[in-house]
């Protein structure tokens, strides 16, 4: 399992409600029932994952995120999850007000394009970075917006957002340095937010 998803699974009370954004097939949520007790839902575009989820028996809603969320009430959940799929979004910032509206707390995780080696291999080769965490090419990729640890926080400041915690993926020969310098080091950065008060 992703290290990202570990974190994720770490920081979800047991029994909670939990709402997956952008589920996939539903293993996560699948995981997170059986490890945590949660009462999940998922919420998915793709048919393909759409029944994958649903064979799994995940309840599930087909909707694009993108379009809003304004079909959840206010709290109605506890956490709210987006992981890996922030940079894919039109307009993530509409989604993460969505988010915390919805749930008390929600964590996002996102592949951090400030990360050394996309600076280096953008840097060295001028040509956009293809790796096993980001394997598409620029013409064919997912990833509308590229967007960095300090993109991020700037964001969450900007739309009223508190950081209640933070934590950085990082290869082990930069784990000493990811604290430091989370922007240069951290290749997938983990967040947990709330609505400030």
């Amino acid at each position: 399992m992703r290290y990202d998803l570990t974190q994720i699974e770490s920081w979800i009370p047991e029994g909670s409600r939990v709402l997956d954004l952008g589920c996939g097939d539903g293993a996560f949520l699948t995981r997170l029932q059986e490890t945590r007790r949660v009462q999940g839902m998922g919420l998915e575009l793709d048919p393909d994952n759409l029944i994958a989820a649903t064979q799994r028996g995940i309840d599930i809603v087909q909707q694009d995120m993108d379009q809003g969320l304004s079909n959840f009430p206010e709290d109605s959940f506890e956490i709210v999850v987006l992981a890996h799929a922030l940079q894919v979004l039109h307009r993530p910032d509409k989604v993460l007000q969505d988010m915390v509206r919805i749930g008390r707390e929600a964590i996002v995780t996102f592949p951090n394009f400030g990360h050394w080696r996309c600076r280096l291999h953008l840097g060295l080769n001028g040509r956009m970075p293809v790796s096993k965490d980001l394997p598409f090419h620029w013409y064919d990729t997912p990833n509308i917006h590229f967007c960095t640890v300090k993109d991020f926080e700037a964001l969450c400041s900007n739309l009223n957002i508190a950081i209640m915690d933070r934590d950085i993926v990082s290869g082990p020969t930069t784990a000493l340095f990811k604290q430091w310098l989370p922007n240069l080091f951290g290749s997938t950065a983990i967040f947990r937010i709330k609505a400030c008060d």
